[in-house]
């Protein structure tokens, strides 16, 4: 009963049931993004006098990336044969942060894009899926922030980020879409990664040619300083 004000039970077309969420369930996510971006300031404030001075330009910033990152989500070059779409880039911006600010401010502004995510194209099946594959699986692009300091850190940093994605979409597809592997000779593993790999890493090998392009390195270089500057 409880569960029910914030999401409606539905059809999802092939005999099984998901849950969308109901206008207090929308406002309630919302709230929770914002709340995990003004986290997400908090945590990358510096300290001075004994005290916290709020960095509004690492929110402005971080609200921009997910900004950019859920507006490409949205514009895909091509679809893979298993499914999957391939992104104009989506993930890079969300890694941005986490190079620039490090894990925390990175895995929370994740997190927060997660969230979105869930807003705007929402697939439920139990909360538990809803973690993984919304909160989990977005928020390890957060991850990048491990790489923040080090040399060739944005390409390290998005590839772990992007590992840490495929893991939890693998970790999704095994525990709670193991069905859709019958019929096709896979196991539910082999399965999941042959189709969360497909789409994931045909998107991190465009972004890694994008990124070894001169004037596109020069761009983020020139960005970053006004995104960490004083």
């Amino acid at each position: 009963m409880f569960l029910s004000i914030f999401a409606t039970a539905v059809d999802d077309g092939y005999g099984g049931t998901i849950y969308n969420p109901t206008l207090l369930g929308y406002t309630a996510l919302v709230a929770v993004m914002i709340i995990l971006l003004l986290l997400a300031a908090f945590l990358s404030s510096k300290t001075g006098k004994g005290r916290h001075a709020f960095s509004t330009r690492q929110l402005v910033f971080a609200a921009l990336s997910i900004a950019l990152a859920t507006a490409t989500s949205f514009l895909k070059l091509f679809d893979m044969p298993m499914g999957g779409s391939v992104t104009l880039f989506s993930m890079l911006f969300i890694t941005l942060i986490g190079y620039w600010y490090g894990a925390k401010i990175g895995i929370v502004t994740a997190v927060a894009y997660g969230f979105l995510q869930l807003i705007l194209d929402p697939y439920i099946l139990s909360i538990p899926q809803m973690f993984v594959d919304y909160i989990f699986a977005f928020g390890a692009l957060g991850l990048s922030g491990f790489f923040s300091q080090s040399r060739y850190g944005l390409i390290k940093g998005y590839l772990f980020g992007v590992l840490g994605r495929f893991v939890f979409a693998v970790l999704s597809g095994v525990i709670f879409f193991a069905s859709s592997a019958e019929g096709t000779g896979m196991s539910p593993l082999v399965y999941s990664i042959a189709y969360n790999g497909s789409y994931l890493a045909a998107e991190a090998a465009i972004t890694l040619i994008l990124l070894a392009l001169p004037p596109v390195r020069s761009a983020i270089t020139q960005v970053k300083r006004l995104a960490v500057q004083d």
